[in-house]
């Protein structure tokens, strides 16, 4: 099992992206048991300038949560994300899988191709199942890559309304022109709407 722990640790570090226990266990000998290796290699991390951590379905080594403005020198930012794609990207990773109809029924504008694109092509959103709905729409999930590089296990992880409320991140009410004038409905009511349009067919 020794043997198996350095195989992993080797595999991890030397990979870019995150690795699966099932591609590990591809590239180790027959017989090998990749996901205790793995365990034992995580316990052994603990505690150390890196970790081993789980990204979505897959594992990698990552560095320490507070020891990240150690690597701030070494981060280079190449673009920055439109107003009108963080909108689209957060409704995609709080209500996936949605529909393009969905996330203009959200942010109350139509979403352009280009902010769909810029997306997908830095690999923080793919194509979803398609809708069981009239015309079978393509839906929007987030993607390893996206969970990686906010350090999520899971879309489960991301902050609910209050964490974001608390950190200054929302407002405690809508901003004007989010709802429509002289609509009566009160907030339970929007709600209970927003949780229909979007449950999984």
């Amino acid at each position: 099992m020794a043997e198996q722990e350095r195989m992993v640790e080797a595999v991890l570090f030397a990979s870019a992206d995150p690795v699966s226990v099932r591609d590990l266990e591809t590239r180790m000998p027959h017989g090998s048991d990749a996901g205790q290796a793995l365990e034992l290699l995580r316990k052994r991390y603990e505690g150390r300038g890196v970790r081993v951590v789980q990204v979505g379905e897959a594992w990698a080594i990552r560095t320490a949560p507070d020891l990240g403005f150690l690597m701030q020198k070494e981060t280079v930012e190449t673009r920055k994300l439109s107003r009108a794609a963080i909108e689209t990207l957060a409704i995609i990773a709080y209500h996936q899988p949605c529909t393009r109809a969905e996330i203009e029924e959200i942010r109350g504008v139509s979403v352009s191709r280009g902010t769909i694109d810029q997306l997908l092509e830095m690999e923080w959103i793919r194509l979803g199942r398609r809708r069981m709905t009239p015309g079978r729409p393509v839906t929007f999930v987030v993607t390893p890559e996206f969970l990686d590089h906010f350090g999520l296990e899971s879309a489960r992880d991301l902050p609910g309304l209050k964490e974001l409320r608390a950190a200054g991140l929302l407002e405690n009410r809508p901003p004007p022109g989010a709802m429509p004038v002289g609509d009566a409905t009160d907030e339970s009511e929007t709600d209970e709407d927003q949780t229909e349009l979007f449950e999984e067919e």
